[in-house]
């Protein structure tokens, strides 16, 4: 008896908008001097989720990892000096890693599938708060 595959529903032009959307904003309000922890927020759950999906794919981008990588290890700084100081922000020096993290993402994000994406961020939201908020 042939096994059933699972359906894939692919990513539409309108979730990637939602996930580039959540990305550049964010990131334009850290160039502008108005980032904030909220803003934060949304560009870390953006990127960590799309990182974090395609490591539940083979053949996806491979040379995707080590960019998404350092936009993460750069976002978890930020993380430390805003908790610490209270002042959120992506310094010049570190916008470009950022940014190449986002544009690596919106590549990568059309190789997902819609499940994926929702049972991914699901589950971050279980490793960090205990459950869906």
């Amino acid at each position: 008896m042939r096994q059933k595959s699972k359906l894939r529903v692919p990513v539409t032009k309108g979730l990637k908008d939602i996930y580039a959307m959540d990305m550049h904003l964010a990131y334009s309000a850290a160039c502008a001097g108005r980032f904030n922890v909220t803003a934060f927020g949304r560009l870390g759950a953006a990127i960590s989720v799309i990182r974090t999906a395609m490591q539940q794919r083979e053949n996806i981008h491979p040379d995707a990892f080590a960019v998404l990588d350092k936009a993460i290890e750069v976002l978890l700084a930020v993380k430390i000096k805003g908790d610490t100081t209270g002042v959120w922000e992506i310094t010049p020096s570190e916008q470009p890693a950022v940014l190449v993290g986002i544009e690596v993402a919106e590549q990568c994000i059309g190789m997902l599938d819609v499940a994926l994406l929702a049972e991914t961020a699901a589950s971050l939201l279980q490793n960090i708060y205990g459950g869906p908020r």
